[in-house]
């Protein structure tokens, strides 16, 4: 047990260790790099926001994801990209991503997070990358979004259907 919490640090260290350059959110949570690389879950639009939003998750999330382990282990975080929806230009029926808005993560550590589920969340806003939020409090907001979907772990994604 204490060689696999010991390789589970050593894993997270690199992503939940804030570089110089990185915006940290007000609870320590840093901007994760490499995000971006990880598998898509799903898509999903927000009415209220206007926002086109693409869901990935790290190695640990998929393989959560792909056997329907709940609740999620520790170490599994999730990215939530946000774009304002646009009207393509050639295409006016399409709806595309236009202006960055938001990137958003849930970090998954049991003990740490244990007021919010056993999930840290943090936001950065706009192109400048803004942490969201006055303190650490903030996160009771999100956790508090994500309280309809307690039955799966608080998260409201999924695999998008395909054959």
């Amino acid at each position: 047990m204490k060689t696999m919490i010991g390789t589970l640090i050593i894993m997270l260290l690199p992503v939940l260790t804030p570089g110089k350059d990185r915006p940290v959110a007000p609870n320590g949570i840093p901007l994760i790099e490499g995000y971006r690389n990880w598998q898509v879950i799903a898509p999903s639009y927000r009415d209220d926001k206007g926002h086109i939003r693409v869901i990935f998750g790290n190695d640990t999330a998929m393989k959560a994801m792909k056997e329907g382990t709940r609740p999620f282990p520790d170490g599994t975080i999730m990215a939530k990209v946000a774009w304002t929806a646009v009207k393509h230009p050639k295409f006016p029926v399409a709806t595309i991503p236009g202006e960055f808005a938001q990137v958003e993560f849930m970090v998954k550590d049991a003990k740490k997070y244990k007021a919010t589920g056993g999930w840290g969340f943090a936001r950065f806003v706009g192109t400048g990358l803004k942490p969201y939020g006055k303190d650490a409090g903030f996160a009771q907001e999100c956790f508090g979004c994500h309280q309809p979907v307690k039955g799966n772990d608080y998260v409201f994604t999924g695999f998008a259907p395909v054959p």
